[in-house]
């Protein structure tokens, strides 16, 4: 795709979005309808050519499990939209109204943003989340996804396609970016006049090279380095169990744990009862001084002496790192230091060492006595999400349909002048 081309598919994409802006909550489920119809009709060939995007992959990648589609995966994907059907209509809703001294009648009502373009890595899964969230929105969608999901994607959007004529809507308001060309990255980052929106999902290189080269307003979302901290006064049965949910039930997404905090007090006890369940997931754990000699005890087979660089790492893998703290402050210190913003978790029965906790430690989503895995829109209720936001601006934390809607003010008047 040339860089004319894609600026010309742009603007169709800009002008198809004002018949999608206006049409009613029905119409634009009707599209919703139609693609999870395509998804269970069209299962076996999604599935084909998931395959074909596998064998091209290390199965030993991290990437790897987050590219695999199933049929459990896609009846997922269908239970998202179904879930995105029953919300209520983002659009149109009155958030403030009040009238002024002077007769001005104000009203302030959700809008789309427009079109909205997201840049992704891996997961084909998330083709379908992002255009759901955003087609009920009201918005045109511009997908950039990895190349290692080619022939996932391609099949995915032309499902999307073919929903959207059936709804008497342009197959143009979802416009899908050739996964191999990474140059027209660029292109849309400068698009300014088509693109509303940018959000960059995937891992700390991609969010940096979007955020430094932007000139469409970004949303940072995906790069999660996430801990639990373990308290002195925690239930050590609960503990366990939500330490191995975090690091194991999917170790490649964002919301997986990758650094175990410690308070020094509970820790032998705690490791001892960690180790004899964790070890059979074959969890490769970086230790700290204090944590690798207890652990080298117990002769926990996969063990490393942590470096500086295993704290503050994302791993995305069966992998995670081990911090031993003094003090619940130096445990809140860490984090705050080490922290994306993204999920952070306490387990303690200490009720105002947890409210401490919540209130001190500056994440998007901060939890007590629960897994970080939690962190996801469908979780939330949303249905789904476009992303995980990462930043304070704007939105923060998993990203459903009010994310990608904006506002305008309506002022009714009678005839009235300022002077």
């Amino acid at each position: 795709m040339t860089e004319k081309k894609l600026i010309y598919l742009l603007s169709k994409a800009k002008r198809s979005q004002s018949k999608l802006a206006f049409s009613t909550l029905s119409e634009r489920n009707k599209i919703l309808e139609f693609l999870k119809e395509n998804l269970l009709s069209r299962a076996k060939e999604i599935l084909k050519e998931n395959q074909k995007d596998l064998k091209r992959m290390d199965p030993k990648s991290p990437k790897y499990d987050r590219l695999l589609l199933n049929e459990k995966r896609i009846k997922d994907m269908v239970k998202g939209i179904e879930e995105i059907i029953k919300l209520k209509d983002p659009l149109g809703k009155i958030l403030e109204k009040r009238k002024l001294k002077n007769g001005l009648l104000l009203e302030k009502i959700s809008v789309p943003l427009g079109t909205v373009a997201v840049i992704y890595e891996s997961r084909p899964n998330v083709t379908i989340e992002i255009s759901s969230i955003c087609l009920k929105a009201g918005n045109a969608v511009v997908l950039k996804g990895g190349e290692e999901a080619e022939r996932s994607n391609k099949i995915l959007v032309a499902l999307i396609k073919e929903a959207l004529e059936k709804a008497n809507f342009s197959k143009d308001l979802v416009l899908r970016i050739p996964e191999r060309e990474r140059d027209l990255i660029k292109v849309i980052l400068k698009a300014k006049e088509f693109v509303d929106l940018i959000i960059p999902r995937g891992g700390k290189g991609l969010i940096d090279f979007v955020r430094e080269n932007s000139l469409v307003p970004t949303i940072e979302t995906g790069a999660g380095v996430c801990h639990i901290f373990v308290d002195k006064e925690a239930d050590l049965k609960i503990a366990t169990k939500i330490v191995i949910n975090a690091k194991v039930s999917r170790p490649s997404v964002c919301n997986a744990l990758d650094t175990l905090i410690l308070h020094y007090k509970i820790s032998k006890t705690f490791l001892k009862e960690l180790a004899k369940e964790i070890k059979n997931y074959k969890v490769e754990i970086l230790a700290d001084k204090e944590s690798y000699k207890i652990l080298k005890n117990l002769n926990y087979p996969f063990l490393k002496r942590a470096k500086a660089t295993d704290f503050g790492k994302e791993f995305l893998s069966l992998r995670m790192s081990i911090k031993t703290v003094k003090d619940e402050r130096e445990a809140i210190d860490f984090i705050n230091h080490y922290t994306t913003g993204h999920s952070e978790a306490i387990i303690t029965q200490d009720k105002k060492m947890a409210e401490q906790f919540l209130k001190e430690v500056d994440a998007g989503c901060v939890f007590h006595n629960t897994s970080t895995r939690f962190s996801d829109g469908g979780c939330f209720g949303m249905g789904g999400e476009i992303g995980i936001s990462t930043q304070k601006f704007c939105v923060r934390g998993p990203m459903g349909m009010e994310a990608v809607t904006t506002y305008k003010w309506i002022i009714r008047g009678e005839g009235q002048i300022r002077v």
